[in-house]
Formats: structure tokens, C-alpha cells, sequence
């Protein structure tokens, strides 16, 4: 069975949709002229036929014939006789003898006789009784079937017309829609081929192509950033991971080799400790794949400032042990509640609470905060430390990303990617300020 490509059934879909339009509006315009021409006709045959009347009413039968008279010098097309019971004519314009028997007829298109010249002539005529005769009044329908048949031809030609226009509108939708699918095909080619830098674009339109390629784009760029994230991890693994394992493997073999109870003890806490790096690590990676993978469907609406309130109160005691001065800032008004992945969200706010109590030293500040601004809400970590340098700041949110003066420090340099990810899967950003001095680290997540 052949099968008939995309762009030639649009096309087939231009012209059948141009055809079928094109006679409904020909049967349209038929159907009321060939209405508007009968109910004039009428009209004309019952006007007519009241003033024959009312001549026969006034003169009698010389009068009506004069008046016939006078009427067919100026119609060609007129019919008036007077006609016994019979139908046979007594005088006036019209067939020897009617094809029916007379009747009161208001009006009525009818083939007037059988034989000689009116021999199947149809007229719109009124048959009205003149004493013991019968007045038949009307007029043949040869000028209105010419006026029909003129319209009918000028319609067909207008059917014609609009068939030969929808062809070319089927034939350039037909190139248009091809173009722009080509245009699609070959990024989306050229991406497969490992072209991760080609992308659709766009001609500066709005229409349903553009959206769809803004789309494409899109997600040709996430791949993209995706790709490169993956080749940084798998690079940072390879060189961070190194160290660590080799640590262990030293740790171990001290254990292994040691003569005395405690070198082996102190051997073997350090490979506990060694192995508890890797392990939140691998934790944290595993927590950012979790919310990359994680659809927004899943998000279920929950009360910001709650959430605040619980986060607080877990690490007040903790800032407290540290000797750090832990202050909640609720929002001036009340939020209102969210769709929101509250574990994920929760660890994020805990990873950015984490790196505040290691950066702001004895005797520092941290603030939790939550703000309503501009259809947007706002949960703010704020800490007193050395903060971020803003030409720093990109690195700081990559994987693995850690800066020189952080190296000394404990951690993989995985906390604000995974915030920056769970900023992400609520549609929101990550934002990060000066607070002079200190950092101020904001996930911003739309209302």
C-alpha cells in the first residue's frame, strides 16, 4: 500500500479544503438567488394577476383583453388568458388548450400545454376564478433560467478558480512546511552525527515552527550543558577520586603493617574517615542525578515558611555548638503554598546552611530567610565568611568545582551544583551576592 508523505497530504488538505469551501459558498449564493428570483417571480405574477382582476371587475371582458393587449406589446414573456373549465382559452396570451385543469392556485411553476409552440414552456403563474371563467396569470420562465444559467456558469468558473488558487497554496504550503522540516531534520542529524553545537534557530516569526524550534533548542542545549557536565564529572571523579583511594590504600596498608595497637588503630580511624569521604561523595552525586531525574509532576504544594521553621530548628543547636549566631527571618507576610519537592529543597537549603557553619569561622552569623517578591519565593542563606569572588562564582556552582581557598577544607565541591539542581527542577534559579563581607546564596523558585 503506498503511503502518501506529510507534506503532500497538506498539500491534498489545501485544495480540499479550498474546493469544499469554494462550493459551499457557490451552493450558498445558488440557493438564495434561485429563492430571491422565484419569490420576485411571485410578486411580479400576483401583482399582476390583481390588476387583470380588477380590470375584468371594472370592464368586463373587452377591457381585460385590451388590458392583455397592452401588457404583451411591452413582455414577451407575459402569459394571461382567460380560460373556460375546460382550460381551453377564450382570449389573451397563452396555449389553445392547458396542459391541467384549473384550479385557485395562489402561484405554481407549471408546464402550460402539449402541443404547438407551448408545447412544454414552463411559466410561474396564478390561477384565479373570473365568474364562470378562469383567469391564468403569469410568466414564462425562459429570461429566468438564462439569469440562473449565467449564474450557474459564473459560479462553476469561481469553483475553477478557487481550485487552480488552492492547488498553489497547496504547492507553496507544501515547500514551506518542507523547508522548515528540513531545517528541523538536519540539526536534529547533525546532533546524532555528534554535532552538539548545531541548533534549529529561528526566522524571527512567531508561529507554531519558531516554538517548536525555541523547544528544540532548548533541549538541544540542555544535552549539551549535560554532556559537558558529564565529561567534568567523569573527568573530577577520575582526578579527586584519585586521591582519596590512594589515601585509603595507604591507610590500609599502615593498618596491615603496623607492630603496635595504636599506630594500627589510628590506621585504621583514618580509613574510616578516608572512606567517609567517598562515600558522601558518591552520596552527593547521587542526590544530583536523583534531582535532574526527578519531573515536576512529582512536586506536591507545601507551605514554605513551614518548612523554613523545621530547617531552623534543626540547625539552631548546631550553629549554637559552633559558637555561630543562627537567626530565622520569616517572611513579612504569609506565603502562600507551593508545589515543592520538600526533601530535595530541604537538602539543598542544608548544603548552603553546611557550607555556611564550615566558612563563617567562631563567632559569625548565619540567616535563614524567606521572601515574597514579585510573584516569586525567595529562601536566602546568609553567612559572614570570605564569600565568593564574583569572577569565582561560575566555578564554585560546577561539579566538583572547588576554589584555592577551599581546598584545605573538607568536601568534593558538590553542594552548590546540587542546589543549582534543585533551583532547577522548580523552575527557579540560584542566585549568589555579596553580603559584605560573607556570601548570600538565594534559590529563587516562581509562584
Amino acid at each position: 500500500m503506498m503511503r502518501i508523505s506529510i507534506t503532500a497530504r497538506l498539500a491534498l488538505l489545501a485544495v480540499s479544503l479550498s474546493l469544499v469551501t469554494s462550493l459551499a459558498l457557490a451552493g450558498l449564493i445558488w440557493q438564495q438567488t434561485h429563492d430571491d428570483a422565484i419569490e420576485a417571480l411571485r410578486r411580479d405574477t400576483a401583482q399582476q394577476t390583481d390588476a387583470f382582476a380588477a380590470v375584468y371587475r371594472s370592464g368586463g371582458v373587452p377591457a381585460l383583453a385590451q388590458a392583455i393587449a397592452d401588457a404583451q406589446a411591452d413582455d414577451d414573456s407575459l402569459v394571461a388568458a382567460l380560460v373556460d373549465r375546460n382550460g381551453v382559452r377564450r382570449l389573451g396570451v397563452g396555449p389553445d388548450r392547458l396542459a391541467f385543469a384549473p384550479s385557485v392556485e395562489a402561484f405554481r411553476i407549471e408546464t402550460l400545454g402539449t402541443a404547438g409552440d407551448w408545447a412544454g414552456q414552463e411559466a410561474g403563474i396564478a390561477i384565479r376564478p373570473l365568474g364562470r371563467d378562469w383567469l391564468v396569470s403569469g410568466r414564462l420562465l425562459d429570461d429566468w433560467e438564462r439569469t440562473q444559467r449565467n449564474i450557474e456558469q459564473a459560479l462553476l468558473l469561481a469553483v475553477l478558480l478557487s481550485l487552480v488558487l488552492g492547488v498553489a497554496v497547496g504547492l507553496v504550503l507544501t515547500r514551506y512546511v518542507t523547508r522548515r522540516l528540513d531545517r528541523i531534520a538536519g540539526a536534529v542529524d547533525a546532533v546524532a552525527a555528534g554535532d552538539l553545537t548545531r541548533r534549529v534557530g529561528t526566522t524571527g516569526g512567531s508561529d507554531a515552527f519558531d516554538r517548536l524550534a525555541v523547544r528544540i533548542d532548548g533541549m538541544l542545549d540542555r544535552i549539551d550543558r549535560l554532556m559537558a557536565e558529564l565529561r567534568v564529572v567523569t573527568d573530577s571523579i577520575a582526578h579527586d577520586l584519585r586521591s582519596p583511594i590512594a589515601r585509603l590504600r595507604a591507610r590500609a596498608e599502615a593498618a596491615v603493617t603496623a607492630t603496635q595497637p595504636q599506630q594500627r588503630d589510628a590506621a585504621l580511624a583514618g580509613l574510616i574517615t578516608e572512606t567517609d569521604l567517598v562515600m558522601r561523595m558518591l552520596a552527593v552525586l547521587l542526590e544530583i542525578s536523583r534531582s535532574e531525574a526527578v519531573t515536576r509532576d512529582t512536586l506536591l504544594p507545601f507551605d514554605p515558611a513551614a518548612l523554613i521553621e523545621e530547617i531552623g530548628d534543626l540547625y539552631a543547636p548546631v550553629a549554637e555548638e559552633a559558637g555561630l549566631n543562627f537567626a530565622i527571618a520569616p517572611p513579612s507576610a504569609p506565603a502562600p503554598k507551593v508545589k515543592l519537592h520538600r526533601e530535595l529543597l530541604s537538602q539543598a537549603l542544608a548544603n548552603l546552611i553546611d557550607n555556611g557553619l564550615r566558612h563563617a569561622g567562631a563567632g559569625g552569623a548565619i540567616t535563614l530567610s524567606l521572601e515574597v517578591v514579585s510573584g516569586e519565593l525567595r529562601f536566602t542563606v546568609g553567612d559572614r565568611g570570605p564569600g565568593i569572588p564574583a569572577g569565582d562564582r561560575a566555578q564554585a556552582r560546577s561539579r566538583f568545582g572547588r576554589l584555592d581557598s577551599a581546598r584545605s577544607l573538607p568536601g568534593a565541591g558538590l553542594g552548590l551544583a546540587l542546589v543549582e539542581s534543585v533551583a532547577r527542577l522548580h523552575g527557579g534559579r540560584l542566585e549568589l551576592d555579596d553580603n559584605d563581607p560573607g556570601l548570600i546564596a538565594t534559590i529563587v523558585v516562581p509562584r
